[in-house]
């Protein structure tokens, strides 16, 4: 939890200009990615949207791509979620939400979004803060610091980098009540913006689960889905990387990804164990005493830095330096694609 005190400090860190350190380019792939997933975790605990703790964040991240060279900017939004009291009565509690953006324009109109959202498991019910799911004490590590570290790393790493094809960093709030920072962000594209996207690529829970997957949208072209996801699995193997990859159902957990829904190219990047439980990618590892239901997600007591670093002792470290290691080249290819050769 938050004191004032700890708040007061962290407002003036933040609106004094300094930021938390940024890792040089030269340093070990997954370095950076790790370095600023534990700042995020330590520093803003209970990101629900909202909450001081999720301006903070939006804060944060900011100045660390403005600090890069992007053009970054903040979006408020106004939205609402209801809440289950153990009464049995409802009642909607209406927030404001904080995402940002950060761009780097390239020679051509087109873009790739890059996108991770900032917010924490936000209580729906009395039940749910009773059973320590989500709430201020939720670090979040896995569900989704774990995602804006990669984000920062890949936008450090890119920020000198010429680009054919525009790059545009999204960190998304109101994504743990029902995707609204993604309903949000849809609703003030325009027609060009949407035309000119060429694909999504989506990062969220990359430790706890058993395997790092790259799988394609339910509406993404195969040709799209050869170029982003096959080619992640091919630099997976050059690495010696063990990933894998799932074709989205309509089922599955998390399946109605609203940028997929829109239409949009997506390749979602997550660890999960698509094999275990109803087979739809909820269960994240195999069930065990320290993994009982064989999930950490929206659990305080579980997604945090303490918990994961003695429980998956490396997996950290682990898993920021493979999602790098696929996403950087990745991201090179298809910002700076090569033409093809004359037969």
């Amino acid at each position: 939890m938050f004191s004032p005190l700890r708040l007061t400090a962290l407002a003036a860190l933040l609106s004094s200009g300094i930021a938390l350190p940024v890792s040089a380019a030269d340093v070990a792939v997954g370095k950076q990615a790790e370095q600023q997933l534990r700042n995020i975790a330590t520093w803003f605990p209970g990101r629900m949207v909202g909450s001081p703790a999720e301006l903070l964040t939006a804060d944060y991240l900011q100045q660390q791509f403005s600090n890069m060279g992007y053009q970054s900017n903040k979006r408020d939004f106004h939205t609402r979620y209801q809440y289950h009291y153990q009464d049995g009565h409802t009642a909607w509690k209406n927030v404001t939400g904080t995402s940002v953006i950060a761009a780097r324009e390239g020679s051509a109109p087109q873009q790739i979004l890059v996108v991770a959202h900032l917010d924490t498991w936000s209580p729906r019910s009395d039940s749910e803060v009773a059973h320590n799911l989500g709430g201020l004490r939720l670090q979040g590590v896995d569900d989704n610091a774990a995602g804006l570290g990669v984000m920062l790393e890949l936008a450090q790493r890119l920020s000198q980098t010429p680009l054919h094809y525009g790059v545009r960093f999204v960190a998304l709030s109101g994504e743990e009540i029902g995707q609204r920072g993604s309903a949000d962000y849809l609703a003030r594209m325009s027609e060009a913006e949407k035309k000119n996207t060429l694909l999504v690529i989506n990062l969220d829970s990359l430790l706890t689960g058993d395997t790092l997957y790259f799988s394609s949208g339910r509406h993404t072209p195969a040709a799209v889905a050869r170029q982003t996801r096959d080619r992640a699995l091919a630099l997976a193997r050059r690495h010696g990387i063990g990933a894998s990859s799932h074709q989205l159902a309509k089922n599955d957990y998390q399946a109605d990804n609203a940028f997929d829904a829109a239409g949009f190219p997506l390749l979602d990047v997550r660890a999960t164990n698509w094999t275990l439980g109803k087979k739809d990618g909820a269960q994240q590892r195999r069930t065990s005493s320290h993994f009982p239901q064989g999930i950490s997600r929206h659990q305080t007591e579980r997604d945090n830095l303490s918990y994961l670093d003695r429980w998956l002792p490396g997996r950290i470290a682990l898993r920021s330096r493979d999602s790098v290691k696929i996403l950087l080249p990745l991201l090179n290819e298809l910002a700076n694609p090569q033409p093809q050769k004359e037969s």
